[in-house]
């Protein structure tokens, strides 16, 4: 049955070869400048800066991927050649994904009659919002309360065995299956792209998403973690009937164009066939076990121990870096690339290392990618990072009660060993981008190395001692580098927290 599907889909990738015409022909700037060699005015008097056609074979030309991913629903006529597909969805509408297998005579022999586990994500495809992509899902969580981001219609799907979806990940399902039986799954995406846009001033153009797959055959104990092929593509999700609206507004849109615009975009196919990707990183962002705070007698959890010594204080997280650097090798460079969703620009940065990226300047790279991309690219060569909008420091008060208390008993004993330093306290810093309340609650949480859920209402002490709810409007009047001292109560009704900045 397999072989029956996979026929009629080569065909349709064959069809659109105008796209992969001009991919490929990005494919062969490294080996016709030389590694090393190379000036921007080689480059641009390339052809297919010229959008001539190219006879540059591509490097994979032959090669086989052993899994292949179809989502039933039509690409947008309105994009450039050089972009990525974009598909449109209706929120909570079935769609299938054909799973084939796609594996030459002998290839893979040892997944011959096993199964294999794939695991679907919806994840956002700007980089902005990867970075929050814990805070903003909590967000969604709390005004979407007991709704999923990503379901499986079961009923519909065909060939899918043991499918899951974990309740503390609202974008991920996964479900075995057999790579020599039909396989379809229908998905539903419950979210719309509008929902992680600033509301401002109303309007604004809805957040791309990505849905990607990542497979993985058994290993020697039984565990699926074995990576196999991983692939996405770019969607973006409406209200019900709002993607056939929007194809239709950029199908009319096309037709008004010249044909010599027309030559310009990529035209609209039936199905949208997902592209080799990296693997989807696996990253635990909190630890939603309590913390030892939580079981103790008394209301209160702990930042640190003592006062402030460097043996006591809690270790920070280890940076999250992706530099390129010099001695990266080209190969280290394609991955590099891939990461940070450059996946456009592999092929013509084939034969490129880490110094060759690194040398080109602002214009160049700007001049190679375009505008958009090109300053993109340049920020993420030179590692430029983002200054918060908004920083507080914290402390807590016990830890604070206890150093006051214990200052008297030790000032004499410091006096006689001649040590003259007092007692500090240690205040954390808390960097906050969106200004809201849930972004302010998921960073104490992930501060105190606790869930979110956990914590139940954040109230900032007003005069008389009066508890003020907190609010986004009050986090944006908020003064830069303010200090507040933490307090906890217990929740009356579960076993959640406030907190209390003083």
């Amino acid at each position: 049955m397999a072989w029956a599907l996979k026929l009629p889909l080569a065909d349709e990738v064959i069809e659109s070869g105008l796209v992969q015409d001009f991919d490929a022909s990005l494919s062969g700037i490294g080996q016709e400048l030389g590694a090393g060699a190379y000036s921007m005015s080689d480059v641009l008097a390339l052809p297919i800066f010229k959008q001539e056609e190219s006879s540059l074979p591509p490097d994979n030309e032959n090669k086989i991927l052993p899994f292949q991913y179809v989502l039933c629903a039509a690409t947008s006529p309105a994009v450039k050649l050089h972009d990525e597909t974009l598909t449109y969805l209706n929120q909570g509408q079935s769609y299938e994904i054909r799973m084939l297998d796609n594996r030459k005579l002998g290839e893979l022999p040892e997944i011959n009659g096993k199964l294999v586990k794939s695991i679907f994500r919806v994840v956002f495809h700007d980089r902005r919002l990867q970075y929050t992509e814990h805070q903003q899902l909590e967000g969604w969580r709390w005004n979407r309360p007991g709704d999923r981001i990503l379901d499986i219609d079961i009923p519909m799907s065909v060939g899918i065995i043991d499918p899951r979806a974990n309740p503390t990940q609202l974008n991920t399902v996964e479900f075995l299956w057999d790579p020599a039986k039909r396989t379809s799954v229908f998905i539903q995406v419950h979210c719309i792209s509008t929902e992680f846009t600033m509301r401002k001033h109303g309007g604004e153009k809805g957040v791309p998403f990505r849905v990607q797959i990542d497979t993985f055959k058994e290993n020697e104990n039984g565990e699926y973690t074995e990576h196999l092929h991983s692939a996405s593509c770019q969607i973006k999700v409406f209200k019900p009937k709002g993607a056939d609206r929007k194809q239709k507004t950029d199908r009319e849109k096309m037709e008004k164009r010249t044909p010599h615009e027309k030559e310009k975009y990529q035209p609209s196919y039936e199905t949208t066939i997902l592209t080799e990707c990296s693997p989807w990183p696996e990253i635990t962002y909190v630890n939603n076990s309590p913390s030892p705070g939580f079981n103790s007698s008394h209301s209160s959890f702990s930042l640190g121990e003592g006062n402030g010594s460097p043996n006591h204080q809690p270790e920070p997280p280890p940076p999250v870096t992706d530099n390129l650097l010099p001695t990266t090798t080209p190969q280290e460079a394609q991955q590099w690339l891939h990461r940070n969703r450059f996946s456009t620009f592999t092929r013509l940065f084939t034969n490129f290392s880490g110094a060759d990226l690194l040398k080109l300047t602002r214009d160049d790279v700007i001049q190679i990618c375009g505008p958009a991309d090109g300053i993109r690219l340049f920020n993420a060569l030179k590692g430029r990072m983002v200054r918060p909008r908004l920083t507080i420091y914290v402390c807590q008060e016990s830890l604070q009660l206890r150093e006051q208390q214990q200052q008297q008993q030790q000032q004499q004993q410091k006096q006689e060993d001649g040590d003259s330093n007092g007692t500090f306290f240690v205040y954390h810093a808390i960097y906050l981008e969106e200004l809201t309340a849930v972004e302010l609650t998921e960073k104490i949480a992930q501060l105190f190395s606790i869930s979110p859920c956990q914590i139940s209402q954040i109230y900032k002490q007003g005069p008389t001692g009066i508890h003020v709810l907190i609010s986004d409007e009050m986090i944006q009047n908020f003064q830069e580098e303010a200090c507040f001292i933490l307090d906890t109560m217990k929740a009356e009704t579960n076993d959640s927290y406030h907190i209390i900045l003083k």
